[in-house]
């Protein structure tokens, strides 16, 4: 099966699955909205299922590539892919320390503009991308692209805080989801294909 349909099938499938979640939402008498809440104890599973689910989702790139750097360094360490995948931990793992902190919040009340918090994670982001323009190319990065897309889309969404809650935590919460499934998917399967072409080339020297 080709990365192309394998990625097709994931979204097509976690769609579903949440079209299912939000009909049943609606027949348990909760809103929609409600599934994009923040995380707070409730009776019902239901409450800020998505957003724990997104939270959860987050943390997959973090776990995966700090285990396949540390695995990776005791099979050819120092070289530029080690670099890529150690500084995919760090921007992944600081994505969500933002995600659970709300940092960016923080800074917004600290007196930083908005505007000014957007363009600093943009450096961040643009700087990662050119460093690592080369590892980034040998991936299937389009799938990152879309995840990234689908983020802005999202925050974008939010900074025109659209007036219907349903509507907006639609518009915002399922390509906020979305984007946090392909960007988890890219990293699995980056680190799966770094250890393999690793484990080969390991292999082959001692033939």
């Amino acid at each position: 099966m080709t990365i192309s349909r394998l990625v097709v099938r994931l979204n097509c499938l976690s769609f579903f699955l949440v079209a299912l979640l939000i009909i049943f939402t609606q027949l348990s008498g909760l809103k929609v909205s409600d599934l994009f809440f923040h995380p707070y104890f409730s009776p019902n599973p239901n409450v800020a299922l998505l957003t724990r689910t997104f939270q959860i989702l987050c943390s997959l790139p973090v776990i995966v590539c700090t285990f396949t750097y540390k695995l990776a360094q005791s099979i050819q360490p120092r070289t530029s892919e080690n670099r890529f995948i150690l500084f995919s931990a760090f921007l992944t793992g600081g994505f969500l320390l933002n995600e659970i902190y709300r940092i960016h919040i923080y800074m917004v009340a600290a007196g930083i503009p908005k505007l000014g918090v957007s363009l600093l994670y943009a450096v961040v982001l643009s700087s990662y991308g050119w460093f690592f323009r080369r590892e980034l190319q040998l991936t299937p990065y389009q799938i990152l692209l879309a995840g990234l897309g689908l983020l802005f889309f999202a925050i974008g969404v939010d900074s025109l805080h659209l007036k219907n809650q349903i509507f907006s935590s639609l518009l915002e919460g399922v390509p906020k989801l979305f984007s946090e499934i392909n960007i988890a998917f890219y990293y699995w399967y980056v680190c799966k294909c770094f250890l393999q072409k690793a484990f080969y080339k390991n292999i082959e020297s001692y033939l």
